[in-house]
């Protein structure tokens, strides 16, 4: 096989393993060492999807395509920085400083900068789903600064690797729901009209990751009292 193919094979694998792993986690109790497990298992199919991503946005820049390769290059670093932002919110979360260093900053940077690309293009193309997603990095490197702010201020909440961590966990589940929408709508629904599957395995992952973080928030992410670096132990989770 060639560089494109055995890459699209690994890309589709260690995405399929992804989304198996994503939910056997959610369904876990949280903190418990099958949920850890199951979560470094996802990361790292994770990483796999980032890696094989690499040849097939250079092929998309070869072949001419630079709008789509431009978007594909995005969400990798999309997934990239949900995946070291939920790793690292776990390993840091009693060093909020060393949680916000430099790979932090460098993603959030890219996050913001590829963001206003997309915008522009957006604008450019009229096309409103490269907007969505022009939104997604601007709104993320915004957060990654008023995260910074609060750190240097003192002002996190005892919570904050929780928060960091679902959120990122939340990120990675989008992702590979669109992959698995990209393929299943088109299988399920075959008799939809080309441009609204489109939508559809675009949209709908998103607004249920909104919804997600909404009852995560009320569920475990309201503030809990003490001083950022401590690791206050939730209900329901582990640590």
């Amino acid at each position: 096989m060639s560089l494109y193919q055995t890459s699209l094979f690994l890309h589709v694998v260690a995405g399929s393993l992804a989304l198996a792993t994503f939910w056997f986690a959610a369904a876990l109790r949280k903190g418990s060492p099958l949920h850890r497990r199951s979560g470094q298992l996802h990361l790292l199919a994770m990483l796999a999807v980032i890696v094989s991503g690499v040849p097939l946005t250079a092929v998309l820049f070869a072949r001419g395509q630079a709008v789509f390769g431009l978007f594909l290059g995005f969400l990798l670093v999309l997934v990239a920085t949900s995946c070291w932002n939920a790793w690292r919110a776990i390993r840091d979360r009693h060093a909020p400083a060393r949680y916000a260093g430099t790979v932090f900053r460098l993603l959030a940077v890219l996050l913001f900068t590829g963001g206003l690309l997309l915008g522009a293009l957006a604008l450019r193309w009229q096309q409103p789903l490269l907007g969505v997603f022009a939104a997604i990095g601007v709104l993320a490197g915004l957060d990654a600064r008023r995260f910074l702010r609060r750190l240097a201020q003192g002002a996190l909440p005892a919570n904050w690797w929780l928060r960091e961590h679902y959120g990122a966990m939340i990120g990675n589940g989008i992702a590979v729901h669109i992959s698995f929408f990209g393929v299943g709508l088109r299988t399920l629904l075959p008799q939809l009209d080309p441009g609204l599957q489109l939508y559809l395995m675009w949209l709908l992952p998103v607004a249920g990751g909104l919804a997600a973080g909404w009852w995560l928030d009320r569920r475990y992410g309201r503030t809990m009292g003490g001083k950022a670096g401590v690791a206050t132990r939730q209900p329901g989770l582990g640590t």
